[in-house]
């Protein structure tokens, strides 16, 4: 079968006409009667043949955060994404690469093994401008060598937007984050190399002593660190609201008018106040919004909207609605997400830690008594050495129920490497090489370390620990 990857001696970025659909970065000209299936990160096109027994799978990924060399983007993604879907017992036989348009190909294939089934798995690895595209291609048979064939040579890419660098799988309604290294005024570090973040939508995030603050032109966003007294738990949701206004507001102000408290009572209950205001430095007047949704999580944070007038407020975020579920509410609460700070090697150095622990109760479906609760825990740690690049892992787990508990533990040691300041990877993690996404919050005078496994869902927050 080797004949049937000569097309990569003539890959290049090539362009095509008829029936072109765009995914990301890429644009393509999908295989005839196909199968399809699309999912947030990849789209997969599926042709086999039962009676025979032969199939072709492609797989186009979206693109992810890459480093400038084109050998090192693939055999990161040989390692981290080909050896999680198949076997494969020899390195990748390489073809020449090709570059056009300021993107670079590196392609490679080898045997593979799956499931008692044998094929052929090849990648093609797509690089530039600090993103890398990757084509997986599954198959056991060369019948379908001319789909393949034309779906190579229909692909094109976006040039992306200048200095973009985009967080791998970020959800779309969280912001996007790219790094920016210019010292911002007031800006506080902690010994932490990154106090800016510039998102790709036009907001500023700068870390300061008692929030984040956010701008983008006239609009100012303060999104307060936790505050033991403003978060202090209040059965009565309007005097809670009260006592935040006058914890993490009053202070900065010199006088108010035009006061309206409005909280709305619901399952994910909603803090809102509103007021015009008098700065104390310097003596301007701005409307100012007191927002905090109460998720049922308890990460609800407490932040404060300021702009020229209310009209400016609502032309930005939407007019109040007493409805919970209206959509300005996420919108406003999304701002927390801004809370968000890139990583460099030297603030990695250390001890990490996350520990967990929860209850879960039970109940008869027919008379309603309780039949019992299981409580779980977790602890879990990474330990950091930035001289060498090295790191240790391990988790320790806990589940109780019925009396008895079961212990669960994992541990794993190796060396790692910054891809760029949005994703670490890591060398063996549970038997295997893994890329983590990564990026800091701020708490006062701290910061907490937020990674979630490049290839599943779901942040694990790490705070240090030395």
């Amino acid at each position: 079968m080797k004949y049937l990857f000569s097309l990569l001696l003539f890959f290049a970025v090539a362009i095509s006409f008829a029936q072109k659909q765009t995914f990301d970065l890429t644009t393509y000209t999908p295989p005839k009667a196909w199968k399809k299936q699309t999912t947030a990160s990849t789209i997969q096109f599926t042709k086999d043949d039962a009676a025979k027994g032969t199939y072709c799978i492609i797989t186009l990924l979206k693109a992810m955060p890459a480093t400038d060399n084109g050998k090192e983007n693939f055999d990161l993604a040989w390692t981290s994404i080909v050896k999680e879907m198949v076997t494969v017992a020899t390195p990748p036989e390489m073809q020449p690469s090709a570059t056009d348009e300021g993107w670079e190909a590196q392609s490679g294939y080898a045997p593979f093994e799956k499931d008692g089934d044998k094929g052929v798995v090849l990648l093609v690895t797509s690089s530039g401008f600090q993103k890398m595209v990757n084509i997986i291609i599954l198959t056991n048979t060369d019948v379908y060598e001319k789909d393949m064939t034309a779906f190579l040579e229909s692909i094109s890419f976006k040039k992306p937007a200048a200095q973009k660098q985009v967080t791998v799988n970020q959800p779309a309604d969280k912001p996007v984050a790219k790094k920016t290294e210019q010292p911002v005024k007031q800006a506080v570090s902690n010994g932490f190399a990154f106090t800016t973040t510039n998102f790709d939508d036009g907001w500023t995030s700068t870390a300061q002593e008692d929030w984040v603050q956010t701008t983008k032109g006239i609009v100012k966003v303060l999104i307060h660190y936790p505050n033991k007294k403003a978060d202090e738990y209040n059965s009565v949701l309007l005097d809670g609201l009260k006592t935040a206004w006058n914890v993490l507001v009053a202070p900065r102000y010199s006088s108010a008018s035009n006061f309206e408290f409005k909280p709305i009572q619901s399952w994910q209950s909603i803090e809102f106040a509103e007021a015009d205001m008098v700065e104390t430095n310097g003596g301007q007047t701005v409307h100012v919004v007191l927002f905090k949704k109460n998720f049922s999580g308890g990460e609800g944070r407490y932040i404060e909207f300021i702009t020229a007038n209310k009209s400016a407020f609502e032309q930005e975020f939407g007019a109040y609605s007493n409805d919970a579920f209206a959509p300005m509410w996420d919108k406003m609460a999304n701002m927390a997400y801004r809370n968000k700070f890139a990583v460099a090697l030297t603030d990695l150095n250390g001890k990490w830690t996350d520990r967990f622990s929860g209850n879960t109760y039970y109940a008869n479906i027919y008379t309603g008594m309780s039949a019992g609760m299981s409580t779980y825990s977790s602890s879990q740690f990474f330990d950091f050495t930035t001289a060498n690049q090295t790191y240790k892992w391990e988790v320790v787990t806990a589940n109780s129920y019925g009396g008895t508990t079961d212990f669960n533990s994992g541990k794993g040691a190796g060396s790692f490497k910054l891809l760029n300041n949005w994703q670490i990877y890591f060398s063996k993690m549970e038997g295997k090489p893994r890329t983590y996404n990564a990026y800091f919050s701020c708490v006062k005078g701290a910061r907490i370390l937020w990674l979630q496994d490049a290839g599943y869902g779901g942040y694990s927050a790490y705070g240090k620990s030395d």
